[in-house]
């Protein structure tokens, strides 16, 4: 019938065949699309995991970095006298948690273990030493303490507290310390210049109005008065002050948290003959002589 209806109206027959190609055209095309739409979804897909295989191979990485700068720190904190206290579980916890991000990573690139050569196998991490076995804290005593021989070099009135002074105070190093002293009331300005002392110099700096305070000057103290330390005839800027029956073992800065200068201070006294000791055994510079007060006896050296 539809035959016969083209024959006589050709225009018919025109018409259904574009509109043929028309739907043929939209179905390529949708084709085409989906086709599109996949290619695109598998590409986003692999992207995604390359992405991810980066950054665990980056996490990985600096877990290692982590754990190198952490091994550094634990040893510097030993040896200063800290004392590691380790957490139950948690070696366990991250060495199973860098054996599976390895395993991961391994299994990204399409490899195991079994397949890779023997020399590319990446050694085992050892634990640090350190931390298994902290180095044991020296004795509480005077030992601790970083005693000097110096030079107040320069001196001056603090410009912001009339009872201190601010000495700079030459004792053997590249540059000299600055102090601040509250002795305007116990020794004329005159007779702090020029003046060789006892410091204590590893007391952690401390700002005293304003001014950072580098070391303390050591003094023989009584209610009603204070003498500085005199050290023996032949001493020099620098020269160490020992105590005799006491190692000296300084610590590089006192922590201030652990009291050791206050532990030690009642133990700080001149005798009989005004000489300043520790437990009644003398501070003194090795071949010169002993540490002693101008004129005060059984007083506390501070």
């Amino acid at each position: 019938m539809y035959t016969r209806i083209f024959r006589f109206f050709p225009q018919f027959s025109h018409k259904m065949s574009a509109l043929q190609r028309v739907i043929a055209n939209n179905e390529l095309a949708e084709n085409l699309i989906s086709s599109l739409k996949t290619e695109i979804t598998a590409i986003r897909g692999m992207k995604i995991e390359e992405r991810k295989r980066q950054l665990r191979e980056e996490n990985s990485r600096l877990r290692v970095e982590i754990e190198k700068a952490k091994a550094k720190l634990i040893q510097l904190e030993c040896s200063s006298g800290k004392t590691q206290i380790p957490i139950p579980g948690e070696q366990q916890r991250e060495v199973a948690g860098v054996k599976a991000e390895k395993k991961q990573v391994v299994a990204d690139r399409g490899e195991s273990d079994a397949q890779k050569p023997p020399a590319e196998k990446k050694p085992k991490k050892e634990k640090p030493k350190a931390a298994a076995q902290p180095t044991q804290e020296a004795p509480v005593d005077v030992g601790r303490l970083d005693f000097r021989v110096g030079k107040i070099i320069e001196v001056a009135r603090h410009p912001d507290a009339d009872s201190l002074y601010v000495e700079k105070i030459e004792c053997g190093e590249a540059q000299p310390r600055t102090v601040v002293s509250g002795l305007v009331k116990f020794v004329p300005l005159e007779e702090m210049q020029d003046r060789m002392v006892v410091i204590l110099c590893n007391l952690k700096p401390a700002k005293m109005r304003g001014v950072t305070s580098e070391a303390m000057v050591m003094c023989a103290s009584s209610p009603d008065k204070v003498e500085i330390l005199i050290p023996p005839e032949g001493a020099v800027p620098g020269d160490l002050v020992h105590c005799a029956g006491f190692e000296r073992q300084p610590d590089a800065q006192l922590n201030p948290k652990k009291k050791i200068f206050e532990t030690c201070a009642p133990d700080l006294k001149t005798n009989e003959s005004m000489v300043a000791c520790f437990r009644d055994s003398p501070l003194e510079v090795a071949g010169k002589g002993v540490v002693r007060a101008p004129t005060l006896k059984n007083v506390a050296v501070k």
